[in-house]
């Protein structure tokens, strides 16, 4: 019987079976054939063979690269985002097309009515990128709807829709409300079947009023006017209402016509006063040649600026830090960079330059030769203003250039000539006595900012609609 430790030693070595030879080392170099080749040789030798785990890896390989492969040429068929959005604005359009001609509808309307549009237009508008081409679209010929109230001369008007706001010479601030629209207005009738529907409301509806008091000129804490109101500002959003008078005072009010604040700032009249666009940053001119800057929502004096040579009689200003002002006698016009704290100064023009006109209409032509007194300034846009002068003229200027680029003569035509007993003190006078008519001076002119809509106003009674290149007339009263 053998035991263990009577086996020779090279006798207990362990056996190893013939299959494991082949996991001996070899010297060979390891082929450098790709997985796919090696792959594509096997397969040809036949069935018989066996593939062993180790290609399997390889086999994968192969089905992923081919995956991929399909997967490029299918991507070189597909469109790509450009080409994507080109084919759905294509397919909106043509099914916007069949809707308008399927109902009828206007594209135009259409798109007017997208509010993307019109905040982009409002945008626009806010800078000074919009321009409205409007007033050859105003009807002239409509009958005006006029109202009086018991009051004396109304010597300034202030809009914010629906509200207007009116200041008279004996010292009244006034609030109405704009009547809407016909088909906006309510039934003014509770009958069920009318005989007769009702005419629509026309007359502004009066809602506040308030009235200064002259016995309280030497109180200094009284809230109020206590003189005449010569002008009168609303912010945009309706919530500050601002006037101004002869009483050297600025009175802030609320939208209820609640005093607020009184500033007496000035050292004489107040005749200008204006908001700046979407602000509650507000201006004011005065007889004193100074211009100032109020903030309303502080109810605070910001700084004066001062340039003028004589009164400051008007100012406008829109929605950059800008603001414009006319000094009468001085002949100047003045823009303001607030935040700058620079001037640029524009001098009016001697003349209207065309004597030959002037001298067929029995004009004198020494009487227009020159510009006394420019009284009136008002924006068209952030680039273009105009101004209106004593001797009737209506002058647009541009901020790139000194002089104005047109103007309009005698845009109210000329006074009545006078009567030789008037224009003489002797008892039979002679008519070569009487001088030759003057033009009527412009006493009031607005613009509809970022429009060619321009009105003005004079003594004869009249509205003068400037556009740019056409002139109409719009009576409202007839002079007494």
């Amino acid at each position: 019987m053998s035991s263990f430790f009577s086996v020779p030693g090279a006798q207990k070595k362990r056996k190893r079976d013939n299959d494991g030879a082949s996991g001996k080392r070899s010297t060979r170099p390891r082929p450098t054939t790709k997985p796919q080749a090696a792959l594509k040789k096997r397969v040809e030798r036949g069935d018989d063979d066996e593939i062993t785990s180790g290609s399997d890896s390889g086999f994968e390989r192969a089905e992923d690269a081919d995956a991929y492969t399909s997967e490029s040429d299918e991507g070189e068929n597909e469109e790509t985002a450009a080409q994507k959005r080109l084919r759905l604005a294509s397919e909106y359009l043509s099914r916007v097309r069949e809707e308008v001609e399927a109902t009828g509808w206007d594209a135009e309307q259409i798109d007017k009515d997208m509010i993307a549009a019109r905040l982009e237009e409002d945008v626009a508008e806010s800078k000074g990128k919009v321009f409205r081409h409007i007033a050859s679209d105003i009807d002239l010929d409509s009958r005006p709807t006029m109202f009086r109230d018991n009051t004396h001369t109304v010597t300034s008007v202030a809009l914010c829709s629906p509200f207007i706001y009116l200041v008279t010479k004996d010292s009244q601030l006034i609030k109405y409300r704009l009547q809407p629209p016909r088909d906006e207005q309510y039934k003014q009738t509770t009958r069920k079947k009318p005989k007769k529907q009702a005419p629509p409301r026309k007359r502004p509806q009066r809602l506040a009023s308030v009235k200064g008091r002259h016995t309280r000129a030497g109180d200094k804490n009284f809230k109020g006017h206590v003189g005449q109101i010569l002008c009168v500002a609303a912010s945009d959003d309706g919530k500050y209402v601002v006037t101004g008078g002869d009483d050297k005072r600025i009175v802030v009010w609320d939208s209820s016509l609640k005093p607020l604040r009184v500033f007496t700032h000035h050292r004489d009249s107040v005749t200008g006063l204006v908001f700046r666009r979407n602000s509650h940053q507000m201006y004011s001119c005065s007889k004193d040649r100074t211009i100032r800057v109020w903030n309303c929502d502080a109810l605070a004096f910001v700084e004066s600026l001062f340039g003028h040579a004589d009164s400051a009689l008007d100012v406008d200003a829109l929605a950059l830090e800008r603001l414009i002002s006319v000094g009468a006698r001085d002949r100047t016009v003045r823009l303001w960079k607030v935040a700058d704290e620079t001037q640029l100064v524009f001098r009016a023009t001697s003349g209207t330059g065309d004597k030959k006109k002037q001298i067929d209409l029995g004009v004198d032509p020494n009487s227009l030769a020159a510009t006394g007194s420019l009284d009136r300034v008002a924006y068209i846009d952030e680039s273009y203003f105009i101004t209106g002068s004593d001797n009737g003229c209506i002058s647009l200027w541009t901020l790139s250039k000194k002089k104005p680029l047109d103007t309009i003569a005698r845009a109210h035509g000329l006074e009545d000539p006078l009567h030789p007993s008037v224009a003489s003190s002797e008892e039979h006078p002679s008519a070569k006595v009487v001088p030759p008519p003057q033009p009527r001076g412009i006493t009031s002119l607005r613009a509809l900012p970022y429009s060619d809509l321009i009105l003005s106003g004079s003594t004869d009674g009249f509205i003068v609609s400037t556009g740019i290149s056409c002139l109409d007339l719009v009576e409202l009263h007839n002079k007494a």
